[in-house]
């Protein structure tokens, strides 16, 4: 942190109405008390009404550097609770910004409205998956993507698809124009021009590896908008399956991002997903064990046959 950002976080520290000592404004801008005393001077010098109390500390005097803006209690939890999203699911670059601009709407807010959305913010958590190997390296790749779609240059990357291709390959390099990121059922998204493919494709952050950020250069088509763009479907194939009544509400719950349709059947529930390729839901239906049954199409049915009699080959 420069002198000149220090400064004013110091005035903002201290229009929260405390009495601050110099060792408490060190330790919290990790500097030395000694930079301390020669940051209030300048701000004093610059007409910053600091007083200071022998013994005590520094704080503003009352009325001194005015919120430029007023908020409601509920406007304030609004803010608040978004610098908390964007600590758990952006990068490390922005998690550190979230967390200093949480301090600066904090400061600005009136004592009252303050302690209220502090109160009410209190009745909210925002959970966010383990930050296990997965996630901490799609949180740098994150950092590296965005860095790359600011700079308009290519990024390159080994990806590892869902469904392997009909030579039973599920890994390719890829080479992308990088447009955008999406943020999609807790995974983010690339969303970019793809050389290998000519087209735009979308690939999730947590099936890269061996990510690195190329020389090479691109413009972003004039046309391409990333708030408007809608991607084509392709899902035009329709399993529908059959869930035993004592395990509905936990398939229910489980949200599929494929699932269509959900009806209430005599012998349980009926649903219905939409997909590119049935074996994209192959694992999903395992996992429920024989919860479930497949009820169409008659090639996923086989398919569910070979899977489970090549499962009992190994018991």
């Amino acid at each position: 942190m420069n002198k000149t950002d220090r400064m004013l976080a110091i005035v903002l520290e201290l229009q929260r109405g405390k009495m601050l000592r110099a060792e408490d404004l060190a330790a919290t801008f990790e500097t030395s008390v000694r930079t301390i005393y020669r940051d209030i001077q300048a701000l004093s010098e610059a007409g910053v009404s600091v007083v200071g109390a022998p013994g005590q500390g520094y704080t503003l005097m009352e009325g001194y550097f005015l919120p430029p803006v007023s908020f409601t209690v509920e406007e304030a939890v609004t803010l608040l609770i978004g610098t908390d999203f964007i600590e758990q699911w952006f990068d490390s670059h922005y998690g550190s910004k979230s967390r200093t601009s949480r301090r600066k709407i904090e400061a600005i807010l009136p004592e009252p409205v303050r302690s209220e959305a502090a109160r009410i913010r209190k009745s909210f958590r925002l959970l966010a998956t383990a930050e296990d190997s997965v996630r901490i390296l799609e949180k740098a790749y994150l950092e590296r993507i965005r860095r790359a779609i600011a700079e308009e240059r290519k990024v390159s990357f080994h990806y590892a698809k869902r469904v392997a291709e009909a030579d039973g390959n599920r890994r390719s390099m890829r080479t992308v124009a990088p447009y955008g990121l999406v943020l999609h059922q807790g995974a983010w998204v690339l969303t970019g021009w793809c050389e290998l493919r000519q087209d735009i494709r979308h690939f999730r952050l947590s099936r890269m590896t061996e990510l690195m950020e190329l020389e090479a250069g691109f413009k972003l088509p004039a046309d391409f908008n990333l708030e408007a763009y809608n991607p084509p479907d392709e899902r035009n194939i329709l399993v529908r399956i059959l869930v035993q009544p004592d395990m509905a509400d936990k398939v229910k719950e489980s949200n599929n991002y494929y699932l269509e349709t959900i009806e209430d059947h005599p012998e349980g529930l009926l649903m219905t997903f939409r997909v590119r390729q049935p074996e994209e839901l192959l694992q999903y239906v395992l996992s429920w064990g024989g919860g479930v049954v497949v009820l169409e199409p008659e090639s996923f049915r086989q398919r569910m046959r070979n899977e489970l009699e090549n499962m009992l080959k190994r018991y």
